[in-house]
């Protein structure tokens, strides 16, 4: 991607990453112009690696990105359901699956086009788990904690919302969010939680990670706090 469009009030930051220029948002140069650790900032754990790659720009708050092992890794479904579960890796890959192209927005400002996704939709888990009357909303928990965000029951089986697993007709990697990843491109990028291993149902809206941090629960691509 030749150009960098970056949010309202973009900056030009160099993060010594061998010199490397990087774009990033009016929040974002707020966050990695306060001490790590400080208090009051926007980004408690820094946001340390923001890579190109392919067109994507690779965003992590606690490098390095976590590792996926097959043999020990488990997506668990917990709270208020019937039937908690803990899927393997090779019972997860054997649900049934779905494909789908869409384009990828992220709120600093830039989109990929045309992302080929394939993953399991979010009902084939619900008809497993069976949630409760007042399971209202869901948790997704990443691996690379603190990072949490959260839909409603309702936002999670929209149309091309999906628990992907591979992307352009390969498996997911570790920079994009391997094993798992949630996709939902009605909204921005910060929804999307890479590195995937739990989600949480539960009544109560708990807001996410940038959600604490000033960005909108529903972050609606061109309805919410983006460019």
């Amino acid at each position: 991607m030749s150009e960098q469009r970056l949010g309202r009030a973009a900056f030009l930051s160099v993060l010594g990453i061998g010199g490397l220029g990087l774009l990033a948002g009016n929040r974002i140069s707020r966050a990695l112009s306060t001490p790590l650790g400080a208090a009051g900032q926007v980004v408690p754990q820094g946001l340390k690696d923001v890579l190109p790659i392919g067109g994507w720009r690779i965003y992590a708050i606690a490098p390095p990105w976590p590792e996926f092992h097959p043999a020990k890794y488990r997506l668990e479904i917990t709270g208020r359901v019937q039937r908690p579960i803990s899927l393997r890796w090779d019972e997860l890959m054997a649900l049934p699956s779905a494909r789908q192209t869409t384009d990828f927005h992220c709120v600093t400002g830039w989109t990929v086009g045309g992302v080929h996704w394939q993953g399991v939709r979010l009902q084939t888990l619900w008809d497993m788990v069976e949630p409760l009357p007042d399971a209202r909303y869901a948790n997704f928990v990443s691996l690379e904690q603190p990072y949490v965000d959260t839909l409603s029951l309702r936002q999670t089986t929209l149309p091309n919302v999906m628990l992907a697993h591979h992307m352009d007709d390969a498996p997911l990697t570790r920079a994009h969010g391997a094993p798992l990843r949630l996709v939902i491109p009605e909204m921005y990028g910060y929804k999307g939680v890479k590195w995937l291993t739990r989600i949480e149902l539960v009544p109560n809206l708990v807001p996410g990670f940038w959600e604490q941090n000033g960005y909108d629960v529903d972050a609606w691509v061109g309805r919410s706090n983006g460019y």
